[in-house]
């Protein structure tokens, strides 16, 4: 049930779109892909001030950003609106609202983008900062209670794997109304650079789930040696070429994922592994473990993974060869701490240009 909802008409006044300087750092960071430390004149470019992580004690400030407006092609039906589902909390407010932006900034209609934030505690200081910097932003938050899943998240490799508003991308289809039929489900460290109407206009053929697909890692590695020596625990697979793919970005059918009874599929595998333990990696391998195989594949470009480095150290990656759409710094470095602590690797500042977080000292000076 939507314990919010904004929908703002379209209003006289309009911002004009701030240009960032997204293709010039790619090719920086492309030429210069391990680099840790950038000169002090590309760091006051990109005005990267050291904050603190935001707690409740000391609210967070954001600037507010552009009002971006549709162009005169742009149909204004609502069965034309992108539907776009995203977790909110206080943790990660900073990089929703640098994905919202990027989100907008790219996209040829935005008004025609509908946001649906999934949310725990439901704190009136978390609609605040939406209100406040997206005021024109047509959106709803849902309460997820944790009670959902309590008692069927197993221990995983990083605590933050283990919080129950992970699980949440899981029941979208009881959270959500039934009139919201199809979503693009997006994780908060995410950063797109290309019109996210490309990504929602992927033809779902037959298939429930969309979202690249990396064959080429060693899938039996996210399950353990109990799940691959139980006979009939491996013969999951059988009739189907699984492949990893990271649930960070997808596009769903929740009308066929109602139909197919998904959730309750997904919740049977997070059952066996709190007997068993067939897997390390929180939501992601019980989702696997039902689609892994029979997914319709998007290209690469629309998850460039990984960014955050891995799940136990978050070490510097640099990006993948090939063309980038949208930007993921999944595993444990988050770029806004990272930033702030005054250690970036080069990929952050890519992230940098979208953060519209300021400190309580720098919102009184101004």
């Amino acid at each position: 049930m939507a314990f919010w909802n904004k929908n703002v008409p379209n209003s006289s006044s309009s911002s004009s779109s701030k240009c960032f300087p997204i293709l010039g750092l790619l090719s920086l960071i492309l030429l210069h892909p391990t680099t840790t430390t950038t000169t002090t004149s590309f760091a006051n470019a990109i005005r990267v001030v050291a904050i603190q992580k935001p707690t409740y004690d000391d609210i967070p400030s954001f600037r507010e950003a552009p009002a971006f407006r549709n162009g005169n092609s742009c149909s204004l039906r609502n069965v034309d609106k992108i539907q776009i589902v995203m977790p909110v909390d206080a943790n990660y407010i900073r990089g929703t609202m640098a994905a919202v932006l990027s989100i907008l900034q790219h996209s040829t209609c935005p008004e025609n983008t509908s946001f649906h934030f999934l949310s725990i505690h439901l704190e009136p200081e978390i609609i605040s900062l939406i209100n406040s910097t997206f005021p024109y932003l047509s959106y709803k938050i849902y309460h997820f209670h944790p009670n959902r899943v309590r008692g069927k998240i197993s221990k995983s490799i990083r605590q933050a794997l283990d919080q129950p508003l992970n699980y949440a991308r899981i029941y979208l289809s009881d959270i959500l109304p039934k009139d919201v039929r199809r979503v693009i489900y997006l994780d908060s460290d995410i950063i797109v650079v290309d019109d996210i109407a490309k990504l929602w206009g992927v033809d779902l053929g037959d298939k429930v789930l969309a979202a690249p697909e990396y064959c080429h890692a060693n899938f039996t590695n996210y399950f353990t040696d109990t799940f691959w020596s139980d006979v009939n625990l491996a013969k999951t697979f059988e009739g189907r070429r699984p492949c990893y793919f990271n649930t960070g970005v997808m596009v769903m059918d929740l009308d066929e994922w109602r139909k197919g009874g998904y959730a309750q599929k997904i919740e049977e595998w997070m059952l066996i592994q709190k007997q068993r333990r067939i897997y390390q990696l929180g939501s992601l391998p019980p989702i696997l473990l039902v689609f892994a195989g029979n997914i319709k594949a998007v290209d690469h470009r629309w998850n460039q993974h990984g960014l955050g480095g891995d799940n136990l150290e978050g070490k510097c990656r640099g990006l993948h060869p090939g063309p980038i759409s949208l930007l993921h710094w999944s595993g444990k470095g988050k770029p806004w701490l990272r930033l702030d602590a005054r250690k970036p690797c080069t990929i952050d500042y890519l992230w940098a240009p979208y953060d519209l977080y300021r400190s309580s000292r720098i919102a009184l000076e101004e």
